[in-house]
């Protein structure tokens, strides 16, 4: 007897040392893995290998079926008690679900309580099974719950039952594994293993050969190394932003949720919180309308998983928070100014307003007036004077927005007093401006020359120049301002770089004897138009036939040459006075002495009587 437990010993020494040793000879080799400890179990890596090693209690308990030599059996009750060591490994497909092989020895039977054998097999009977099966876990930070079941092959050794023969098992348990943070997780503690397990085991043909049917009760406990890592799945985020962040009420606000890590596979769950907000998707809606001024945090949360599978994979989520300032109501401001600031009697003036709201509501303008009219409703007004007072017109300017905030400004508009009648002209006054009667004054052809520009003037043409420089110079004792402006004329020949030169010769010789007669220069204005703006025959027709100094018989006579009185018509020079706006007469001097010298169409020879011809 002492020679079969010794042997019983030893295979279980020798299978327990070769299980220990195989597994913690692949941890030496296996590349390190972190579990982590994270409360959120979903975020947490597990292993894919799991190789238990542990001392394991069995209590089978049968009726062994016993051939008799009569050819019949009788049953003949098993109990024992054996010890022994139990050797597993579990391959992980994912987290939870994996494929667990098993061996188990239990090679030295215990002794019953009654130290006695008396009716029963088993105290020095070994078992040993081989099987495999599925096996759940359920880790939850460093507590790992599992079940399994197994269906295996089943052998009862002894000397009283050779030769045996492996039968069926089944086994059904779970347990309970702690995993040591202080090996990174790398080694856990199977705190306890329970089994049932069921064996079919036949043996045969000694005296006590049969069928056993053997309920059993396997109690294990050990070590798990941890080899591999399931990476878990990225964890989801969550990041919330409010958009603008600071707002009046009533103004409308963008909430926006970004996410991160979310599986398309799963069902996503939105969830928000806060005062205002409605909504179950990624952009929710927030009432700020009845906001008051202060602050705000809008809450969000995002739930990833399968509906159903709760327990089996825990779904992930993930919170934000965003941040809303609601701002107190500020009343618009406005400013308002008038142009011009000055005006008549009777004018207008245009008045702007420039209104702000701090909050960018909508604005309304209106306008009033001490005095006058105003008119329009934007940021634009019109002003009118008309039935004012001259003095200062108080205008205000006001402005609300949709809230019923307002604001005014003033601006004002100064009408002047009406400037006083111009005083009555005095008699000698009316007398001179009677007769200021001016006369255009007329120049021979191609006078004055470039090289006597001192010439030009006949005696007849000086005479009406020296008659209207004294009458103009005691019109100035009334009028110091008035103004006398000389325009000069040619006739159609010669080209209009040529005629603009001449004109501008005569406009400056009927100047220099003007002043030489006393009449001041800075009184005279000067225009050389050559010419541009030349009389038409029709004009001239219409001057001959209405020239007083005239007949009947002269008029038709003159008329006769109409071609060359229209040249000798626009060799001159019109005179016209500022105060008045009188006009020179260009009524031609036929009667002059000195006329066949201006009408000839040649230049005048000193000291003849030039011939009636071709002029400038």
């Amino acid at each position: 007897m002492e020679t079969r437990v010794l042997r019983f010993v030893g295979r279980i020494f020798a299978s327990v040392s070769v299980g220990i040793l195989f597994p913690v000879a692949m941890l030496g080799q296996a590349a390190p893995a972190a579990r982590g400890t994270s409360n959120n179990t979903s975020n947490d890596t597990s292993s894919r290998w799991d190789v238990f090693v542990g001392y394991s209690y069995l209590a089978p308990k049968g009726t062994v079926q016993v051939p008799q030599p009569n050819g019949t059996t009788a049953p003949f009750s098993y109990d024992a008690v054996n010890v022994g060591g139990l050797f597993s490994g579990a391959y992980y497909f994912n987290r939870f679900v994996g494929f667990q092989a098993e061996y188990g020895v239990h090679e030295w039977g215990a002794q019953n309580p009654n130290g006695s054998n008396v009716g029963t097999r088993g105290n020095d009977d070994g078992f040993q099974t081989i099987g495999g099966g599925l096996i759940l876990r359920f880790p939850d930070g460093n507590i790992t719950p599992f079940v399994h079941g197994l269906v295996a092959a089943a052998r009862v050794n002894g000397p009283e039952f050779e030769p045996n023969r492996w039968g069926p098992d089944l086994t059904a348990g779970g347990g309970l594994d702690y995993d040591t943070p202080w090996l990174n997780h790398r080694l856990a503690i199977r705190l306890f293993q329970a089994d049932y397990e069921y064996m079919h085991a036949d043996w045969g043909p000694m005296i006590f050969g049969g069928r056993a049917n053997i309920d059993s009760a396997r109690l294990s406990a050990g070590i798990v190394i941890h080899v591999g890592s399931i990476a878990p799945p990225p964890p989801i985020t969550l990041a919330c932003s409010a958009s603008p962040e600071t707002i009046f009420p009533g103004d409308p606000v963008t909430l926006t949720a970004s996410t991160g890590g979310l599986d398309p596979k799963d069902h996503v769950i939105y969830s928000w919180s806060g005062t205002g907000v409605t909504g179950n998707d990624a952009n929710p809606k927030i009432d700020t309308s009845a906001l008051t001024p202060g602050e705000y945090t809008v809450t969000g949360s995002v739930k990833e998983g399968k509906p159903g599978q709760e327990g089996l994979k825990p779904w992930q989520t993930a919170t934000c928070t965003a941040g809303i300032t609601v701002k107190q109501f500020e009343p618009p401001t406005i400013s308002c100014s008038a142009s011009p600031s000055t005006i008549n009697p009777g004018d207008t003036a245009t008045v702007t307003a420039v209104g702000m709201s701090p909050q960018n509501r909508p604005l309304t303008y209106s306008y009033s007036t001490s005095s006058g009219t105003i008119s329009g409703t934007g940021t634009s007004a019109t002003f009118n004077s008309a039935g004012a007072s001259p003095g200062n017109v108080t205008i205000n300017c006001n402005v609300s927005d949709d809230k019923g905030q307002t604001a005014s400004a003033s601006t004002s508009v100064s009408i002047a007093a009406p400037p006083p009648p111009p005083p009555a002209p005095s008699p000698e006054q009316k007398r001179l401006e009677a007769r200021l009667a001016l006369h255009s004054v007329f120049f021979p052809t191609d006078r004055p020359r470039p090289d006597h520009p001192e010439g030009g003037l006949v005696e007849s043409q000086q005479g009406t120049l020296t008659t209207l420089a004294a009458d103009f110079k005691n019109y100035l004792t009334y009028k110091p301002d008035a103004r006398l402006t000389l325009t000069g004329h040619t006739d159609v020949r010669g080209s209009v770089e040529y005629n603009q030169a001449l004109s501008d010769r005569r406009v400056n010789r009927v100047k220099d004897f003007l002043v030489d007669q006393g009449v001041p220069a800075s009184s005279i204005d000067t225009r050389a138009v050559g010419k541009e703006q030349e009389l038409t025959a029709d004009q001239v027709k219409a001057l001959v036939q209405e020239n007083p100094d005239l007949t009947d018989a002269e008029k038709a006579k003159v008329l006769h040459n109409l071609a060359v009185i229209v040249l000798a018509q626009n060799r001159r020079v019109d005179i016209s006075l500022s105060t008045t706006g009188q006009q020179s007469v260009q009524l031609y001097p036929f009667n002059a002495a000195d006329a066949m010298t201006l009408i000839s169409e040649k230049p005048p020879v000193p000291g003849k009587k030039a011939p009636a011809k071709k002029g400038k």
